[in-house]
Parts: C-alpha cells; sequence; structure tokens
C-alpha cells in the first residue's frame, strides 16, 4: 500500500476518482500474497500489481464498473476459470480479490467517498504507512456492512467500527495479534463476533515495520549478509565492541552502526522497544566466546524468531559448554541454529550469506531444510 500513496495523493489532487483492489486471499499457488494492491484511477490509470501482470487487465474492467456502480465486491479468478485463462492466470491457484471505492482524504474533492469517518481513517492508515508505524486494518469483505472498517494502532484509539461494538471487540483483539506476527488473512464471525460462524468475513491486514536483523560481529561475512538481507527488506543494525571495525564506511548498506557490546545492544533493545518480535533475527558471526556467550544468553530471553550462531562445528560445542556453565538449558538452546545457516554447500560470504538468509526464511515459515546444525558434512 505505501508504494501507491504517491499516485494516489495525484490522482485525489486532481480530483479523480479511485478504485482499489486488494489481493484478501488465495487457494492454492498465487503470483502475489494477500495484501498486494493495486489502484485504478477513473481514467484507468493504474499503481500496483495484484498477480504480476497476469489478471491485471481484467481487474482495471472491474475496477472501472465498480466506479460505476459504487458496489464493493470480491472477485477471484482461478486457473479452471475460462475468463482467469483468458487474462493469463496460469500458476494453478485462485486469487481473491477485494475491491472498494477509495475515499478522497479531504471533503473538497470531487471524488466520490463515503464520508467523514472513512476519510479520517485513509488520512491516518496513510500517516501511518509513512511513518513506519505499526497498524493493521480490518475490513468487512463478506457480510453486512461490506466495506466497514477497523483501524488500530497499538496504544492509539481504535479508528472506525465494523457495526457492531461486541463483533469490533473481537476482530480488534485478533487483528492486533496478526500486527505481532506481520501476517494478513481472512477471518470469520458471527454478526456479533462469534467464534465457529461465517456470517462475517473480515480481511485482516498488517502493515508491520520492516522486520530486523541485528548482525554481532564486524567481520567478512557481515558486508554480504548486510547486502543480502538488505534485499530481503530487513532493517538491519551491526554490532561490535571494536570501534576500528564497526564503520559505517565499511558498511555502508547497514542502516545502523554501534559500537557497543552486543548483550547491551539487545537489553538496550529489549528495554527502549520495539521489543524483538518472532518476524526478527539475531546472526552471531564473532565466534568469539567473550562476545557469543552474553549476546546468545541475552537473545535467547528474547522472544525474537530467528537466532543463528558462525562457527565450526568444535566451535560451538565448546560455546554450548560455555552456555550450560552459564546455566542455559538444552531446551533453550534448540533455538539456536549453530552451525548457522542452510547446507547449500556455500563457501563466498555471498554464498554463505544466501545460506543464512535462506535458513531465517525457512524458520519464520515453519519448512524443513537442510540446516548445518543437523547435518555431519563441512559448513562454510
Amino acid at each position: 500500500m505505501i508504494e501507491l500513496l504517491d499516485d494516489l495523493d495525484r490522482w485525489h489532487a486532481a480530483g479523480r476518482r479511485v478504485a482499489l483492489a486488494r489481493v484478501v486471499d488465495i487457494d492454492g499457488s498465487g503470483p502475489r500474497l494477500p495484501g498486494a494492491a493495486m489502484a485504478v484511477s477513473e481514467d484507468g490509470e493504474v499503481a500496483g500489481s495484484v498477480s504480476g501482470g497476469c489478471v491485471e487487465g481484467a481487474v482495471v474492467t472491474e475496477a472501472l464498473e465498480l466506479l460505476r456502480t459504487g458496489e464493493r465486491r470480491v472477485v477471484s479468478f482461478g486457473y479452471g476459470d475460462d475468463d482467469a485463462f483468458a487474462v493469463g492466470l496460469t500458476c494453478g491457484g485462485t486469487v481473491h480479490l477485494f475491491l472498494e471505492p477509495l475515499p478522497a482524504p479531504s471533503p473538497e474533492s470531487t471524488s466520490t467517498d463515503t464520508g467523514g469517518a472513512d476519510r479520517a481513517l485513509y488520512v491516518a492508515l496513510a500517516d501511518a504507512l509513512r511513518g513506519q508505524r505499526p497498524a493493521v486494518l480490518a475490513t468487512v469483505i463478506e457480510g453486512p456492512r461490506r466495506g466497514a472498517k477497523l483501524l488500530l494502532e497499538p496504544g492509539e484509539p481504535v479508528i472506525g467500527t465494523l457495526g457492531d461494538a461486541d463483533l469490533d471487540r473481537v476482530v480488534g483483539r485478533d487483528a492486533l495479534g496478526e500486527l505481532d506476527t506481520g501476517t494478513n488473512v481472512v477471518r470469520h464471525y458471527g454478526e456479533h463476533g462469534e467464534a465457529r460462524e461465517t456470517a462475517v468475513s473480515v480481511f485482516i491486514e498488517s502493515f508491520a515495520p520492516p522486520p530486523r536483523l541485528l548482525v554481532f560481529g564486524a567481520v567478512d561475512f557481515t558486508k554480504a549478509l548486510v547486502r543480502v538481507a538488505k534485499v530481503l527488506g530487513y532493517h538491519v543494525t551491526v554490532c561490535d565492541a571494536r570501534e576500528v571495525f564497526a564503520t559505517s564506511r565499511r558498511f555502508p548498506q547497514a542502516d545502523e552502526v554501534v559500537v557497543d557490546w552486543p548483550h547491551r545492544l539487545v537489553e538496550r533493545v529489549q528495554a527502549e522497544g520495539p521489543a524483538l518480535g518472532p518476524r526478527d533475527a539475531v546472526c552471531v558471526l564473532t565466534h568469539d566466546h567473550k562476545f557469543d556467550i552474553p549476546a546468545i544468553q541475552a537473545v535467547l530471553a528474547t522472544d525474537v524468531g530467528y537466532l543463528g550462531a558462525m562457527g565450526s562445528r568444535r566451535t560451538h560445542a565448546e560455546r554450548v559448554d560455555r552456555l550450560h556453565a552459564e546455566g542455559v538449558t538444552d531446551e533453550a538452546l534448540a533455538r539456536l541454529m549453530a552451525p548457522i545457516g542452510l547446507d547449500i554447500g556455500g563457501r563466498t560470504p555471498e554464498e554463505t550469506a544466501v545460506a543464512i538468509c535462506a535458513e531465517m526464511i525457512a524458520v519464520r515459515t515453519g519448512r524443513t531444510a537442510p540446516n548445518l546444525r543437523d547435518s555431519a558434512g563441512p559448513i562454510h
């Protein structure tokens, strides 16, 4: 959505009406995940994508029809549908889109909007996106009050309503839970928020800040890891207590370079917030016990989603003995991926960085993969 904001502002300033299409669900394989968005102006100009080119032409037709009728609706394209095949959706799955008119941000605009409440919600959402603040949007896509919305930012008043106080309460709770993991999902409820009922379908869309990667150790592998992680969208911090190595000149693509002991950085992040969560990752590349042991102990006390540590199998065996001596249990150590990375035969720093990031993805998605930790062959 954030990639659409400049175009939306331009269209609204010109008084153009706008339709928004969002992927809310997919069955089987789909070219774009839920949350992918595409906006269409009344004169057929397009911003964003919902399928990487497969169904965009058909979506433009649907969007222009929506602007004519004002009827919000879910439209679907699947491999078995003649229309979908004609527009090129041949990935084997079905993509479900929710189309709706987008309210103009100001009442002076000539665009068709749905009132002051929707305008206030749109402005608040755009402000949160531009400020990279965590927010979650719940939209009724099927059932009474289709198109009704609820916008939540942690610690801020709720904006909007789904039309029922109990439904607002239940969906708000679930939405904040989805925000914690950064996921987008369709949930089903009764008209008053009852569980295991299907009268109301709500698309919950998380707008979470970029996941964070803390890299401990300003070593040769770090520069390659920073580059690959930035491609994946991570906010990357490099931390090392050695001032001569931890410099922005050595790691120009890092978002932050911190000169401090790694465990103190973790303690500061946890105290000052936002705390490390399931979408975040920590990579310990120092393979030096005086850095590694306190850093790993500090990270194991957080809810970070991925923790990996570099070093040979002998180095890691010694590391485990030292962690045991500090009172760290085997249950806690089960979270530690060491030696770090997938077993893809990586040798160069760049190949090793790919192996590490691939393991971070596999751990986050719950997929099994050939981890170096669980194999016995040579490592990078």
